[in-house]
């Protein structure tokens, strides 16, 4: 019989001792951050996404920001540390959404009857001086039209009637439960238009569905922000490889190591630009593409189903937004390239600045050998020549002490003695010299 064992019903984390993870509350929140929102039909909601600045700073302006709508309408204001709000506010409902670079509103507002698509706009319902102040810069923004399904469907002639425009796009999403229209230009009220059809979508699908059309929308233009950095990058590593193609030119002459010193010189400063550009546009080229892969990723998740003679919005996206994410992937591709190539060019004339170094170092020291032979034999005859200088003094004095002795009455002869002492006073002088030689090349063993 095995034995259960369970926790008792009044027993908490805290009551058992338990030590939880400083983390663990704030990653279960992000979980269940930014829900998707009930949406009946019909609604008019307007989405606009502000880049207001990355970090913290960023972050508490804008939810202060939104704490005095808040505060206005008598609303709960967000946490200190929140990044999201989804409040109904009266007139209107508001979801906030805070992300790493920027800001997105979603204003929802009921259909006013009797009213053509895109007649009215959710922004009606909102204070005009707050929505004028709001911080940072648009860089979305969307008017989306969620109305039920027209008897008989729209046509896409009726559609091209609604943009103004041939160039409409348009599906049937979430296995044809919904059609969609837009065309996704900005019009002369600063906003995109998108018209969602609801054929027999329930409340809950029609929040995923307008929110991923929004991503959609918002994610491709953040993606955009790195396509004018890339074409503009292009030409300044278009230079430097084109600078880079002279220098290597240049490594397969022969030339003097001034000249290689220089060559480096001019290679280092090219890493650094590099290095430079690179730094600078880390961050944007990243962020674009992760914000692309989130695009596809929405799109994926609409389940197009084709209109006959229409653009869908997956073709839409491959043939706009596809290039010139291929564009920002090739020159992030050349900069990793052109560093690496740099890093190959400077490496190689290192070596042959080292190489030349060397030789360098080899014949200064041959030089240097020669000149300490010609110094020894120098000293040898120098020493010589001192042996014989001593030796003459010596015998010299010892000449003189034996005249003098002689003088006193030894019977010596001075000539003679002088004479026989030459050898005696030679072979000593020469050892003594060669002794102190040996004393000098050897020290440590004396």
């Amino acid at each position: 019989m095995k034995t259960q064992h369970s926790t008792p019903a009044g027993a908490t984390l805290a009551s058992l001792e338990l030590r939880e993870h400083p983390l663990r509350s704030e990653l279960d929140r992000e979980f269940h951050a930014r829900p998707f929102e009930r949406l009946e039909t019909p609604r008019l909601i307007a989405h606009v996404a502000l880049l207001s600045g990355a970090g913290s700073e960023a972050v508490a302006r804008d939810r202060a920001y939104v704490t005095l709508l808040c505060e206005r309408y008598k609303i709960p204001p967000p946490a200190a540390d929140a990044v999201h709000l989804s409040m109904d506010f009266g007139p209107f409902r508001l979801k906030w959404e805070r992300h790493s670079e920027f800001s997105a509103y979603t204003f929802i507002w009921p259909t006013p009857e009797g009213i053509a698509p895109f007649a009215a706009t959710a922004m009606q319902a909102l204070p005009q001086d707050w929505l004028r102040a709001i911080p940072g810069e648009v860089l979305v923004a969307t008017r989306l039209d969620l109305r039920a399904q027209t008897q008989p469907p729209l046509s896409l002639e009726a559609a091209r009637a609604l943009f103004g425009t041939h160039e409409v796009i348009g599906c049937q999403s979430a296995d044809g439960a919904a059609t969609v229209w837009s065309d996704f230009r900005v019009r002369t009220d600063g906003f995109t238009h998108i018209l969602v059809l609801n054929h027999c979508l329930r409340a809950t699908q029609a929040g995923r569905l307008v929110q991923r059309l929004l991503n959609i929308e918002t994610y491709r233009l953040m993606a955009m922000l790195a396509f004018p950095l890339a074409r503009q990058t292009g030409g300044e590593i278009t230079r430097i490889e084109n600078r880079l193609t002279d220098l290597t030119q240049d490594l397969h002459q022969e030339s003097g190591l001034e000249q290689d010193h220089a060559l480096l010189s001019e290679l280092s400063a090219l890493a650094a630009e590099i290095e430079r550009i690179t730094s600078s546009t880390s961050y944007r080229f990243g962020a674009s593409r992760a914000y692309y892969e989130l695009v596809e990723r929405r799109i994926d998740e609409l389940r197009e189903i084709g209109l006959p003679n229409t653009q869908t919005l997956r073709e839409f996206t491959e043939r706009r937004l596809a290039p010139a994410m291929r564009t920002v992937a090739s020159v992030r591709e050349r900069q990793d390239s052109l560093s690496t190539r740099i890093a190959r060019a400077a490496n190689l004339l290192r070596t042959r600045v080292d190489v030349a170094l060397e030789q360098q170092n080899r014949d200064l020291l041959h030089s240097m050998d020669r000149r300490a032979d010609l110094q020894l034999r120098l000293q040898e005859t120098v020493e010589g020549l001192s042996v014989v200088v001593l030796s003459y003094y010596l015998v010299g004095l010892v000449s003189y002490a034996a005249k003098a002795l002689s003088k006193l009455g030894l019977p010596l002869n001075p000539d003679l003695v002088a004479g026989l002492a030459i050898p005696i006073v030679v072979g000593v002088i020469a050892l003594g010299m060669r002794r102190l030689r040996k004393n000098l090349a050897h020290p440590e063993h004396h």
